[in-house]
Protein backbone atom coordinates (compact mmCIF):
# COMPACT_ATOMS: atom_id res chain seq x y z
CA UNK A 1 0.00 0.00 0.00
CA UNK A 2 1.31 3.43 -0.96
CA UNK A 3 1.76 5.95 1.82
CA UNK A 4 0.09 9.21 0.77
CA UNK A 5 2.19 12.33 0.34
CA UNK A 6 0.95 14.95 2.82
CA UNK A 7 -0.04 18.29 1.34
CA UNK A 8 -1.70 21.44 2.61
CA UNK A 9 -3.80 23.51 0.25
CA UNK A 10 -6.11 26.50 0.10
CA UNK A 11 -9.02 26.78 -2.30
CA UNK A 12 -11.39 29.59 -3.21
CA UNK A 13 -15.11 29.55 -3.80
CA UNK A 14 -15.19 32.52 -6.20
CA UNK A 15 -18.86 33.48 -6.48
CA UNK A 16 -20.32 36.14 -8.77
CA UNK A 17 -23.39 38.34 -8.23
CA UNK A 18 -25.61 35.69 -9.83
CA UNK A 19 -24.49 33.16 -7.20
CA UNK A 20 -22.42 31.15 -9.66
CA UNK A 21 -19.10 29.59 -8.66
CA UNK A 22 -16.01 29.57 -10.88
CA UNK A 23 -14.63 26.13 -11.70
CA UNK A 24 -11.72 25.10 -13.89
CA UNK A 25 -11.89 22.09 -16.22
CA UNK A 26 -8.90 19.83 -16.01
CA UNK A 27 -7.45 16.37 -16.20
CA UNK A 28 -4.76 14.36 -14.49
CA UNK A 29 -1.57 14.28 -16.63
CA UNK A 30 -1.10 10.61 -15.71
CA UNK A 31 -4.72 9.85 -16.64
CA UNK A 32 -5.69 12.32 -19.41
CA UNK A 33 -9.13 10.74 -19.86
CA UNK A 34 -9.98 11.43 -16.18
CA UNK A 35 -11.61 14.85 -16.52
CA UNK A 36 -13.13 16.99 -13.78
CA UNK A 37 -14.00 20.50 -12.61
CA UNK A 38 -12.38 22.11 -9.58
CA UNK A 39 -12.18 25.37 -7.64
CA UNK A 40 -9.27 27.81 -7.91
CA UNK A 41 -6.50 27.10 -5.42
CA UNK A 42 -3.62 24.80 -4.75
CA UNK A 43 -0.80 23.71 -2.54
CA UNK A 44 0.64 25.96 0.12
CA UNK A 45 4.30 26.92 0.12
CA UNK A 46 6.34 25.93 3.20
CA UNK A 47 5.24 28.06 6.16
CA UNK A 48 2.49 29.79 4.14
CA UNK A 49 -0.79 30.49 5.93
CA UNK A 50 -3.97 29.26 4.17
CA UNK A 51 -5.36 32.76 3.50
CA UNK A 52 -2.05 33.87 2.00
CA UNK A 53 -1.92 30.76 -0.19
CA UNK A 54 -5.53 31.24 -1.28
CA UNK A 55 -4.82 34.87 -2.23
CA UNK A 56 -1.65 33.87 -4.13
CA UNK A 57 -3.40 31.05 -6.00
CA UNK A 58 -6.40 33.28 -6.80
CA UNK A 59 -4.09 35.88 -8.36
CA UNK A 60 -2.10 33.28 -10.31
CA UNK A 61 -5.13 31.40 -11.61
CA UNK A 62 -7.73 34.14 -12.15
CA UNK A 63 -5.87 37.46 -12.13
CA UNK A 64 -7.93 38.64 -9.12
CA UNK A 65 -5.54 40.20 -6.61
CA UNK A 66 -6.68 40.44 -3.00
CA UNK A 67 -4.79 40.79 0.26
CA UNK A 68 -5.04 37.66 2.45
CA UNK A 69 -7.02 39.61 5.05
CA UNK A 70 -9.68 40.39 2.42
CA UNK A 71 -10.48 36.68 2.23
CA UNK A 72 -11.58 36.52 5.85
CA UNK A 73 -11.72 33.19 7.64
CA UNK A 74 -11.94 29.79 6.07
CA UNK A 75 -15.58 28.77 5.47
CA UNK A 76 -14.85 25.05 5.28
CA UNK A 77 -12.03 22.57 5.79
CA UNK A 78 -11.66 19.00 4.60
CA UNK A 79 -9.07 16.27 4.21
CA UNK A 80 -9.10 14.29 0.98
CA UNK A 81 -6.94 11.67 -0.70
CA UNK A 82 -6.41 11.59 -4.44
CA UNK A 83 -3.89 10.66 -7.15
CA UNK A 84 -2.38 13.30 -9.42
CA UNK A 85 0.33 12.75 -12.00
CA UNK A 86 1.31 9.39 -10.51
CA UNK A 87 1.51 10.53 -6.86
CA UNK A 88 -1.06 9.73 -4.17
CA UNK A 89 -1.80 12.75 -1.94
CA UNK A 90 -3.48 13.24 1.43
CA UNK A 91 -4.47 16.90 1.31
CA UNK A 92 -5.76 19.09 4.12
CA UNK A 93 -7.47 22.04 2.48
CA UNK A 94 -9.20 25.20 3.59
CA UNK A 95 -11.86 26.90 1.47
CA UNK A 96 -12.38 30.67 1.39
CA UNK A 97 -15.43 32.47 0.04
CA UNK A 98 -14.79 35.45 -2.25
CA UNK A 99 -17.71 37.42 -3.70
CA UNK A 100 -17.33 39.48 -6.87
CA UNK A 101 -19.97 41.34 -8.88
CA UNK A 102 -18.44 39.81 -12.01
CA UNK A 103 -14.93 38.79 -13.03
CA UNK A 104 -13.12 38.27 -16.34
CA UNK A 105 -10.82 35.33 -15.61
CA UNK A 106 -7.15 35.84 -16.57
CA UNK A 107 -5.14 32.60 -16.61
CA UNK A 108 -1.82 34.08 -17.77
CA UNK A 109 -0.42 33.34 -14.30
CA UNK A 110 -0.83 29.57 -14.72
CA UNK A 111 2.29 27.51 -14.03
CA UNK A 112 3.49 24.75 -16.39
CA UNK A 113 1.41 22.01 -14.70
CA UNK A 114 -1.73 24.16 -14.87
CA UNK A 115 -1.11 25.05 -18.52
CA UNK A 116 -0.77 21.34 -19.30
CA UNK A 117 -3.73 20.09 -17.27
CA UNK A 118 -6.37 22.88 -17.28
CA UNK A 119 -8.52 23.07 -20.39
CA UNK A 120 -10.97 25.85 -19.57
CA UNK A 121 -13.22 27.46 -16.99
CA UNK A 122 -16.91 28.09 -16.42
CA UNK A 123 -19.19 29.83 -13.93
CA UNK A 124 -21.58 27.19 -12.51
CA UNK A 125 -24.91 27.69 -10.73
CA UNK A 126 -25.86 25.28 -7.94
CA UNK A 127 -28.68 23.99 -10.14
CA UNK A 128 -26.29 23.28 -13.02
CA UNK A 129 -23.92 21.45 -10.66
CA UNK A 130 -26.77 19.37 -9.28
CA UNK A 131 -28.00 18.48 -12.79
CA UNK A 132 -24.68 17.69 -14.48
CA UNK A 133 -23.21 14.24 -14.92
CA UNK A 134 -19.72 15.75 -15.11
CA UNK A 135 -17.30 15.16 -12.23
CA UNK A 136 -16.45 18.09 -9.94
CA UNK A 137 -14.66 18.62 -6.66
CA UNK A 138 -15.50 18.89 -3.91
CA UNK A 139 -18.18 16.33 -4.74
CA UNK A 140 -20.65 17.97 -2.33
CA UNK A 141 -20.10 21.45 -3.80
CA UNK A 142 -23.84 22.29 -4.22
CA UNK A 143 -24.46 21.58 -0.51
CA UNK A 144 -21.33 23.54 0.46
CA UNK A 145 -22.53 26.52 -1.60
CA UNK A 146 -25.94 26.30 0.03
CA UNK A 147 -24.31 26.40 3.48
CA UNK A 148 -22.02 29.36 2.75
CA UNK A 149 -24.44 31.36 0.59
CA UNK A 150 -27.65 30.58 2.45
CA UNK A 151 -30.88 30.60 0.50
CA UNK A 152 -29.73 32.95 -2.24
CA UNK A 153 -31.11 32.07 -5.65
CA UNK A 154 -28.89 31.31 -8.60
CA UNK A 155 -29.31 31.52 -12.36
Amino acid sequence: MTVPTPRRAARVLLVDAAGRVLLFAGSDPARPDFRYWFTPGGGLDAGEEPAAGAARELAEETGLRLAPEELGSSVWRETIEFPFDGTWYRQEQDFFLVRVPTWEVDTTGFDAVERASVTGHRWWSRDALTATTERYYPSDLPALLSRVLGGETTC
